[in-house]
């Protein structure tokens, strides 16, 4: 799940270098946390949050083939 999110967030990013993704495992089930350039946080959003959404949706359709239940974060 971790590089299947590193390959989206960096073919929307001017600064895909800048692009950081940590996957870890709690109780509610794998989180997914994506860390951009402040200057890409808009186009990872999207308006009104259709990209984040899109990219959420995309990584729980993949999650749910394997049974598992993933959460992506974004952060700044």
């Amino acid at each position: 799940m971790k590089e299947l999110v590193e390959v989206i967030a960096k073919a929307l990013v001017s600064n895909p270098d800048e692009v950081v993704v940590t996957e870890r495992e709690d109780d509610k089930g794998i989180v997914i946390e994506l860390k951009v350039a402040k200057s890409d946080m808009g186009k990872v959003i999207g308006k009104q949050g259709r990209i984040a959404k899109a990219i959420r949706s995309v990584v729980k359709a993949a999650a749910s083939k394997e049974e598992k239940k993933v959460i992506v974060d974004i952060l700044q």
